[in-house]
């Protein structure tokens, strides 16, 4: 008989290579006894044998249905600590497969005569059972409740792919998720379903475990993207015209650090393409060491305790790096990929455990690789006085900072040894250095956007806008790294925002009269100052050098709100000195209220208006013309003496045309000018 290899192949999977041979061993041996085979085809059959293990004799069962694996089953305690396929099982299966032996009339069996009759009796017969296997009133007690999930990774060695597939159900059995876009809709319809003999639940959370709960967000939130992509795999938005495989999800980077989140600690299946193992996940780097041994009498080895370079794998995450070695996935920083990982990969291209070099590679060891990766190495037993002259002293840095005369700002540096010091751009001294860690120093000149100026032996930073990126944040970086000396000059011109610290308003000739006073820049530049702030640039510079910052400021969007919709000049701003009507009062007053920390000087007659305007307002002291009183409704009063208020004082006033004062049937106002 033959069964459905694809069947088969999943339950030799899942028992692994190890158990696999010994099922082989047994059906070599003859300890299958086939008692009993219900067969149609390969895609339906049952079949019931007791199998000699070294200790007993066990039962088992399995059995197919439409192409499914409807149970297996043993006696066993592999099979009771798994739920899955024990050598027994396996044994059973390679007895039957192909063999001819179970044509034979001797066991019970369904003969397979008239296909095409069968085929259509199966066809209607389905279609009613479907009806019967979904009833529409769902029978609580015989649901499944507590559904494990069980993940199990697969690392393709050729595309250095990593997927992740998945195993649901009980501890009675488990069964494959084959689309887990299927599982989506069923979870999003809640959805009532049975996998096979030993697997009946409604598709909602509250049907898996706690510790299953994690697992199942993970599946629902992929599979509704994979879903996505491939339902527009042939339409103009596709996904780079890629459909993927629905019954597992690809490890990408992001996806294998949330799949680690959940998974930390935990110890899964891995299938790779020769073997199968379990994994645990250690949120911890991996031991790897180098070793420096002397070899000969000119001749050192630093010799790598990983093994075979087939023996890992270096995983890459978004914020992580994952290293795959015999049974672990450790999670690791991007900075030790960069330096232990990254000196690993070495020992990787060129094939070998042992780096050789010799002896006059010895000041290039110490001051290229061992400040990368020190943690990782260990110099052993080699005499320390015997390479303590290539060991460079710690390095330190200093920079003197200054402005030259154009307000450019020059930077000199001194590298520093014990009490060696000296320019790296003048001077190069036959010392033990730490040629790495000094390259990483200068480079840091070059990402801030300084140029090097060999004739005087400095470096330059001469544009304006990386000057004030330079003063505004990137000088904390090198006050963390370096010894940072500055000029007094260089001190003094630190950036500054712009400030009133005080102005004064009164009333002249009815006219209003601010003064300007102690601004802290040239009164002068105001006019590219405030260009600039319209333009939201980030900055000004002034011609003394200094910087004043454009970020929101209170004080200039003051001076910009005072020069909206009146006729002021940039002359009279420079001059400090600002006449305004006298109808731009509460206007003034309503935009004075936004400025804090500023000195503001009212005269008496300015304070008195606006207190006047405010108290005959609040109080409602002027009267409504008998005329009127009994017409106009309470808010249009209350207009009609706020126009009154501002006549008084000879403002001009608009009331908005929802107030009423033109549309009110009731009114005999259409129109009132005052």
């Amino acid at each position: 008989m033959y069964i459905n290899q694809r069947i088969a192949r999943e339950i030799y999977e899942e028992a692994g290579i190890e158990r696999l041979s010994k099922a082989r061993k047994y059906v070599r041996e003859k300890r299958v006894d086939i008692e009993e085979i219900l067969y149609e085809d390969r895609n339906n059959f049952w079949i019931h044998a007791e199998v000699e293990g070294n200790y007993d004799y066990y039962k088992v069962k399995v059995g197919v249905k439409n192409g499914e694996l409807e149970q297996a089953e043993c006696e066993c305690e592999d099979y009771h600590k798994r739920y899955a396929a024990c050598k027994h099982i396996v044994a059973t299966l390679l007895e039957v497969d192909g063999n001819p032996k179970y044509n034979e009339n001797n066991y019970t069996q369904k003969a397979k005569k008239y296909p095409e009759f069968k085929d259509v009796i199966n066809t209607f017969y389905e279609d009613e059972m479907k009806i019967i296997d979904e009833p529409d009133e769902i029978v609580e007690d015989s649901l499944d409740t507590n559904v494990s999930i069980v993940p199990k990774l697969v690392y393709d060695n050729y595309s250095n792919e990593l997927s992740i597939e998945f195993k649901i159900g009980t501890k009675k059995q488990l069964y494959k998720l084959k689309d887990i876009t299927d599982f989506y809709d069923k979870m999003i319809n809640k959805k009532a379903y049975r996998y096979g003999a030993k697997l009946n639940f409604i598709h909602e959370e509250t049907s898996f475990s706690e510790e299953a709960k994690p697992m199942l967000n993970f599946i629902l939130k992929h599979a509704e993207t994979i879903k996505y992509v491939n339902s527009n795999a042939n339409s103009r938005y596709r996904y780079f015209g890629k459909v993927l495989n629905s019954d597992s999800i690809i490890l990408s980077n992001t996806i294998l650090d949330e799949l680690f989140e959940i998974l930390q600690g935990k110890e899964i299946a891995i299938e790779k393409s020769y073997n199968s193992e379990m994994l645990t996940f250690i949120d911890e780097k991996p031991d790897i060491k180098f070793k420096l041994e002397k070899t000969g009498k000119d001749e050192y080895s630093l010799n790598c305790n990983i093994e075979s370079h087939k023996d890992y794998e270096i995983l890459q995450g978004k914020e992580y790096v994952y290293f795959l070695y015999k049974g672990y996935l450790h999670r690791c920083t991007k900075q030790y990929q960069e330096t232990t990982l990254k000196l690993l990969d070495a020992y990787k291209r060129n094939y070998t455990t042992k780096m050789r070099f010799s002896k006059e590679e010895i000041p290039n060891f110490f001051s290229i690789i061992m400040p990368k990766a020190k943690e990782s190495i260990d110099l052993g037993e080699i005499d320390k006085q015997e390479i303590e002259k290539y060991i460079p002293e710690k390095l330190g840095v200093k920079v003197f900072l200054e402005f030259n005369d154009k307000n450019y700002i020059i930077a000199k540096v001194k590298f520093c040894y014990g009490e060696e010091e000296f320019n790296p751009i003048q001077e190069n001294p036959n010392i033990p250095r730490s040629t790495l860690e000094e390259a990483e120093s200068l480079n840091l000149f070059r990402k801030t956007g300084f140029m090097l100026d060999n004739k005087n032996f400095q470096f330059i930073l001469s544009d304006d806008e990386k000057i004030y990126d330079f003063l505004s944040d990137g000088i904390n970086e090198y006050m963390q790294k370096f010894e940072v000396l500055a000029s007094e000059d260089f001190s003094s011109k630190q950036i500054k925002k712009p400030k009133m610290t005080a102005l004064g308003v009164k009333i002249e000739n009815n006219l209003l009269n601010i003064s300007l006073e102690n601004l802290n820049f040239d009164k002068n530049e105001l006019k590219e100052i405030l260009a600039k702030y319209t333009l939201k640039k980030k900055y000004h510079r002034l011609k003394n050098g200094d910087f004043l910052s454009l970020e929101q400021n209170e004080d200039i969007d003051f001076l910009e709100n005072l020069m909206k919709g009146s006729e002021i000049s940039y002359k009279e701003l420079e001059e400090g000195n600002i006449k305004l009507p006298m109808y731009r009062t509460l206007y003034l007053n309503r935009i004075l209220e936004k400025i804090d920390n500023t000195t503001i000087k009212k005269d008496e007659k300015y304070k008195k208006i606006v207190e006047n305007i405010e108290d005959k307002i609040d109080i409602q002291e002027l009267k409504i013309p008998k005329s009127l009183n009994n017409t106009l409704r309470q808010y249009q009063k209350v207009g009609f003496k706020w126009l009154k208020t501002l006549d008084e004082y000879g403002f001009g006033g608009v009331l908005a045309d929802d107030m009423g004062l033109r549309k009110n049937p009731s009114s005999n106002i259409t129109y009132t000018s005052i």
